[in-house]
């Protein structure tokens, strides 16, 4: 459905986020109790054992949404101020979809280490950090570093986000397909921070053969211009462009532009392949498009009118959720791909009749057009923040004592049905 742009900022007239209290503050004895003189206990409490700060604060369900404007959405470098309706949307979903407090911070700052400098000296307040819309290469150093340096879950989402949802939807379709994931080709048409992350989350599950191209062709070892993180991706092969590299592929993989992949690239491609076009707003190539060419194709885009959407919404909240509910000090590899099994099982679940009622499709089930849950199955908050949860715990990257996973998925379930 289109949006008139009258009705957007209508929308989005006077912000998108508040601030509400959880307890009461009516009386005399409330407010002595919120504020001076009772406030001294807590605060001296958590001086003696800073742990406690997630039993007498909000850190502990608390994530700060942190961006310098630099790469937001397809926009580019339209600034940090210019960025903060994007970031208070982030916050909305986090809220909506995992009952998350998220709280968006721009920061008027684009040199590296001052933006590292600043998470450091604010993370006491959170208890995970969102890096949103920070563009590659500077993003890898940012999250590296910080990873390194706190002991709260830091995220970046355009990275991880897509690399988990697409890798979900691969392992899916390998199963669909009945494909051996060490024998399949893929192309990565875009080398930004989604590509790289997705590239690398796809060779932890197997994948031996990957081809990426960037802007100016495919990243082979030939060429002098590639950054570190690209040349960790370079092959060595006679292929020069995305129209060399497509031939036989089992799937293409585009965050890169509107048009990118043609018609007869995706007639060159192996049988039963992937296709994940995810430029948005408009993708690499049209669902439309592609059956003009061929019947046998597994499709993707990041669109919500076609199936299989590759929505960011289906990981960022609920990965935050689980790692906040055990307090984990990070987020590990393997938790990353706990929350992408994890997707990839619930979408052979039956489908509940409200979801099916949301996309008017009475016959949905797990199939080449349905290998991704939706961002309408409420039960994503129960598989993915299980799954992560357990994974922290058993990476032992979780503070909790005596973590119970069948008594913490009963209450992520409470949670839903509240």
């Amino acid at each position: 459905m289109a949006n008139s742009k009258e009705s957007v900022l209508e929308y989005h007239n006077g912000g998108k986020i508040g601030i509400t209290t959880t307890k009461p503050c009516d009386t005399q004895e409330d407010l002595s109790k919120a504020y001076t003189p009772g406030v001294a206990i807590p605060c001296l409490e958590i001086q003696k054992d800073e742990s406690l700060a997630y039993n007498y604060t909000n850190k502990g369900n608390l994530v700060a949404v942190i961006t310098d404007g630099t790469a937001v959405l397809g926009l580019g470098d339209i600034g940090a101020l210019a960025g903060k309706p994007v970031m208070e949307g982030k916050s909305v979903l986090f809220k909506k979809f995992a009952n998350v407090d998220a709280f968006d911070i721009e920061l008027d700052e684009k040199d590296e280490d001052k933006i590292i400098e600043i998470c450091r000296a604010i993370s006491p307040t959170f208890g995970g950090i969102n890096l949103e819309d920070i563009k590659a290469p500077k993003c890898f150093e940012i999250e590296t570093k910080l990873q390194e340096m706190l002991d709260i879950p830091v995220f970046h989402d355009d990275q991880h986000g897509t690399a988990i949802i697409t890798t979900a939807g691969l392992i899916n379709a390998l199963e669909v397909t009945g494909k051996n994931i060490e024998d399949i080709k893929i192309v990565v048409n875009g080398a930004g921070a989604a590509g790289i992350s997705c590239a690398k989350m796809y060779k932890k599950l197997g994948v031996k053969h990957i081809v990426m191209c960037d802007s100016k062709g495919v990243i082979s070892t030939s060429r002098e211009d590639l950054n570190k993180y690209k040349q960790e991706f370079a092959i060595d092969t006679e292929a020069k462009t995305l129209d060399d590299a497509i031939d036989g592929a089992d799937m293409f993989l585009g965050l890169s532009s509107a048009g990118a992949l043609k018609k007869p690239m995706v007639a060159k491609m192996a049988k039963d392949p992937i296709i994940f076009a995810l430029a948005n707003p408009t993708p690499e190539i049209s669902p439309y498009e592609v059956v003009e060419v061929r019947d046998d194709v597994i499709m993707g885009t990041g669109r919500s009118d076609f199936p299989n959407q590759v929505n960011n919404v289906l990981g960022f909240p609920f990965i935050f959720r689980g790692a906040l509910d055990v307090r984990a000090r990070k987020v590990t590899e393997n938790m990353k791909m706990a929350a992408a099994n994890a997707l990839a099982q619930l979408a052979k679940e039956p489908i509940s009749d409200d979801v099916k009622k949301a996309y008017n499709n009475p016959d949905m089930e797990f199939g080449k057009n349905h290998i991704i849950p939706t961002p309408f199955n409420r039960d994503v908050l129960v598989w993915v923040a299980s799954a992560v949860a357990k994974s922290a715990v058993e990476d032992g990257v979780a503070r909790v004592k005596n973590y119970n996973h069948n008594e913490y998925k009963a209450k992520l379930r409470a949670m839903i049905n509240n």
